[in-house]
């Protein structure tokens, strides 16, 4: 399949949304129906999110010049007084671990030590942390959170392998054996089943860096078939008929999964 028309389309894109600086773009350029969207100016979110692009499409900037560019507009975003990088869009646990995943292509660290995270980066810490989540009721956001403290830890070079073990140990332990997502079950209120996977979907990245495994991943294809074939009203009638986050958390989760297995449902995933 040759995708250069596709990459030329996103590199007009990207270029719609640079600032006059280099390094700087902005993250929405047109508002949304709740006007909700905060247009224009520099958005931290935004940046990280260009260069993940522009590493991925093979036009990351190369010149020493140009790379400093890039990685003065990131560091910038870091509070020196608390090490969390800020963005308005999204928690700060998820938009630090996003600029500092930025800055890793770049073979760059943080400039200050993250210091508001000491205590989640202690095995305790991260317990209460993943223990507190709103795993019942709000997974889909509170992944943000339990996700990325992984990434911001680990990039940072913040924690050892320990901390590493005790991370993945609590996602193993907790993993639903019913449906292969993280769901705290038994209660009323329990968020729809979409909404666990649009959640798990985030710790998928962190195995798929780390090489680990999840538990239960002929679960997880079963749930994920369910959700296609039964499109009941988490979703709405349309997956896969667009392209949208619905569409890439299922299909980065069924390929996530199908590489765990030996071929389990394979046939029905890919068809």
């Amino acid at each position: 399949m040759n995708i250069d028309g596709l990459i030329e389309i996103i590199k007009e894109t990207l270029n719609r949304h640079k600032l006059a600086n280099e390094g700087e773009y902005a993250r929405y350029l047109w508002q949304d129906e709740e006007k909700g969207y905060k247009l224009g100016p520099l958005c931290g979110y935004g940046c990280a999110a260009a260069v993940n692009i522009l590493y991925t499409i093979n036009e990351f900037p190369s010149s020493p010049k140009s790379r400093q560019a890039y990685v003065n507009v990131l560091k910038s975003f870091q509070n020196p007084a608390t090490g969390i990088f800020e963005a308005e869009t999204h928690h700060h646990i998820h938009t630090s671990a996003h600029l500092i995943a930025a800055l890793e292509l770049f073979d760059e660290l943080p400039s200050y030590p993250l210091t508001d995270y000491k205590e989640i980066f202690t095995n305790n810490g991260l317990t209460n942390l993943m223990n507190e989540l709103d795993w019942k009721n709000n997974p889909w956001p509170a992944a943000h959170q339990g996700a990325g403290i992984y990434p911001a830890a680990v990039l940072s070079n913040s924690v050892g392998k320990e901390w590493e073990k005790a991370y993945f140990n609590w996602l193993w332990e907790n993993c639903d054996e019913e449906t292969g997502f993280w769901i705290k079950k038994g209660e009323e209120g329990v968020a729809p089943l979409f909404h666990h996977m649009g959640a798990s979907f985030h710790y998928f990245f962190n195995h798929e860096y780390a090489k680990m495994p999840t538990r239960y991943p002929e679960k997880m294809i079963d749930s994920l078939l369910a959700l296609y074939n039964e499109k009941d009203g988490a979703i709405g009638n349309d997956l896969c008929e667009s392209v949208g986050f619905h569409e890439i958390d299922w299909v980065y989760s069924v390929n996530h999964a199908l590489r765990q297995t030996d071929g389990y449902r394979r046939k029905e995933c890919i068809s």
